[in-house]
């Protein structure tokens, strides 16, 4: 049975993606990576505030849950266990892993040059040309971290599942659908701590850490502990029907907890505040919020929804390169009004894109290095 609501949040998630890296590349907290803002203060950077904490975790904990279904069909189709491991790592090899690492030398190497082109930075003169090339590579992964994570996590999770042949660990997480809506929500709302205690782990001050805003942006520990909160509980339809169930409390609080975040944090260079309190609890506030109000809401589909979910994969590999070429060219070479830039560089941004991914996936073996695809007609994402 496929969930079409888990499709909506995975590609409005992306579309978030795309937006976000827009304002980001604009912010004037001096955020990692950006290319410098208009004003000292902008008060439009408040979209920045609104989605980092929550919006990556959220496709974190979707993958988990959607890798429990998969290996659920793997296991009603193939004759053991063992092979529908085989099979889950193959694909997601294919999806993740290649795109990941080869499609760096088909098409993120020209990020890579971009990125540092845009930044000021520079290569040594006398580099050669074959090694200029490597670095730009490597150095153009952007949001292909998310991908890789994904993928070490699929391993592991394998690695969880030998250990546990008996489901028990899926089995006891279970147990939680038997109470009221109403308990359930509040339990899971507690795990907020849990998000707490691995967000601890990763720096809070880029003079302490010169590699905090790498860190910060993998964070693999975090993440995994979404992945593995969607697989083992939130994949129980019980406990998702709880989560619609108190959708509206929920989204209060999701409100509640973006307001007091942005209040006390405006201004702050917002990813070095991973380890604080409220920064986990409003992630996860959010993530609850929103698995809960599209199983009430989200659960139907359209043309363009039905061409969302099969392209949100694609034109979240492609999107950062037409972005930050657009951004960096309008700020530097224009002198358009603000709002201008904005606009243009979101059309650009979503067009460009769409056309890379419509363009790209129909050429054989670049589909394969950059998507994971191997025929034409590829199965949704």
């Amino acid at each position: 049975m496929r969930r079409v609501y888990l499709d909506n949040i995975r590609w409005i998630t992306v579309v978030l993606v795309l937006v976000y890296h827009v304002f980001y590349l604009f912010n004037a907290e001096g955020v990692f990576g950006g290319i410098g803002g208009f004003a000292e203060v902008q008060y439009q950077d408040v979209i920045e505030y609104v989605l980092y904490p929550w919006f990556m975790l959220l496709l974190f904990v979707v993958a988990g849950m959607c890798s429990r279904y998969a290996l659920e069909s793997l296991e009603a189709k193939l004759p053991s266990r063992k092979e529908a491991h085989r099979q889950f790592i193959r694909s997601r090899t294919t999806k993740l892993l290649v795109p990941s690492t080869l499609g760096l030398f088909v098409y993120h190497w020209m990020t890579g040059y971009l990125n540092m082109f845009a930044s000021g930075g520079s290569i040594p003169e006398g580099v050669p040309g074959v090694i200029r090339y490597f670095i730009y590579a490597f150095t153009g992964i952007g949001p292909l971290w998310f991908i890789q994570d994904l993928w070490l996590f699929s391993l592991l999770l394998v690695v969880f599942r030998l250990l546990d042949k008996k489901d028990r660990a899926y089995a006891f997480c279970g147990k939680l659908g038997n109470m009221s809506s109403i308990t359930i929500t509040v339990s899971l709302m507690a795990l907020a701590a849990l998000f707490w205690l691995a967000a601890q782990w990763f720096p809070g001050s880029t003079e302490a850490h010169p590699w905090a805003g790498l860190l910060n942006l993998y964070r693999p520990l975090f993440y995994l502990v979404g992945f593995l909160v969607g697989y083992y509980v939130l994949s129980h339809e019980k406990v998702t029907d709880a989560l619609a169930e108190q959708r509206w409390a929920l989204l209060f609080i999701g409100i509640t907890c973006a307001v007091l975040y942005v209040y006390r944090n405006f201004g702050a260079d917002y990813p070095m505040l991973a380890p604080r309190r409220l920064t986990n609890v409003y992630a996860w506030m959010a993530v609850l919020a929103m698995l809960g109000c599209f199983k009430a809401w989200g659960n139907k589909t359209s043309g363009f929804a039905t061409y969302m979910t099969r392209s949100s994969f694609g034109l979240y590999i492609v999107h950062y390169l037409p972005c930050l070429a657009t951004a960096w060219t309008l700020k530097t070479m224009t002198t358009l009004p603000v709002w201008a830039i904005y606009v243009i560089t979101l059309l650009a941004t979503f067009l460009v894109s769409i056309a890379l991914w419509e363009s790209l996936r129909r050429i054989p073996l670049i589909r394969w290095m950059m998507f994971g695809i191997k025929k034409t007609k590829e199965k949704k994402l």
